[in-house]
């Protein structure tokens, strides 16, 4: 047996469905795992968990600046220096409060930047060692959000349809490279950020499956995947509804 693991990092690690992601790739066989989160304290706990469920494993924690982009170009140098990377998960992002987005230009502000350029950031420092090794799968969660505005969450599906739009020009970048970019668009999933939605009885996946989905898409090297796969028709309906249809809906 090779004792080659192969080598994963998750940035915006403590995440649910990152989270339940790296519980999927350390579950059947030992992986170097590198962990990047804003809270070190939280992304250790999360890392001392996976090592007891892999010892065989060999996982890291680190603390980053997620807006910085000098910081994000060192950290990204740091960890690629030396091995190829097999997959980069960029998974970090909130959902924010769209009535306080309207009337907080900070608040809008940050949403927009953690949201946006901040994957995006990441995405391109990975891309270019990526493209040097000509190895590798760079996996990006954008969100069905980003498929069409909507007014009950336009700010974050802005976000989210740039994460999209970049991922897109990745893959073209990338195209016939040995390369792959997977964009990751989860429906609305049952984790910390989606609490409010479970308490108004909306119906949400659990982070189990889709976290599943994101694993075997990724593996399958998918240039798209919706999770659950439900809302690729879902959402094909909701874009091409005519204006005037949509705009008179409350959604």
């Amino acid at each position: 047996m090779s004792s080659i693991k192969k080598r994963i990092v998750i940035i915006g690690a403590t995440s649910s469905i990152a989270e339940h992601c790296a519980r999927l790739w350390v579950k059947d066989a030992g992986v170097d795992l590198t962990l990047v989160g804003r809270d070190q304290d939280k992304t250790e706990r999360i890392a001392a968990d996976l090592r007891v469920r892999s010892p065989q494993s060999i996982i890291r924690a680190r603390e980053a600046d997620f807006v910085d982009p000098v910081a994000i170009h060192h950290l990204v140098t740091d960890i690629v220096t030396g091995e190829s990377t097999d997959i980069v998960l960029i998974a970090h992002g909130f959902l924010p409060d769209q009535a306080v987005c309207q009337r907080d230009l900070s608040a809008c502000h940050d949403a927009l930047t953690v949201n946006s350029i901040s994957p995006a950031l990441f995405a391109e420092a990975f891309a270019g060692p990526m493209q040097k090794a000509n190895r590798g799968t760079l996996a990006i969660i954008g969100s069905v959000a980003g498929d069409r505005g909507r007014k009950s969450n336009y700010v974050y599906g802005a976000a989210k349809g740039f994460v999209a739009r970049y991922a897109q020009g990745l893959q073209h970048r990338l195209a016939g490279s040995g390369v792959k970019v997977v964009l990751i668009k989860p429906g609305p999933t049952d984790t910390p950020m989606t609490e409010h939605l479970k308490q108004q009885g909306k119906p949400l996946a659990s982070v189990t499956e889709v976290a599943q989905s994101i694993v075997d898409g990724i593996n399958q090297g998918k240039p798209v995947i919706y999770a659950p796969a439900k809302w690729a028709l879902i959402m094909m309906i909701i874009r091409h509804l005519p204006r005037f249809v949509f705009n008179r809906m409350d959604i």
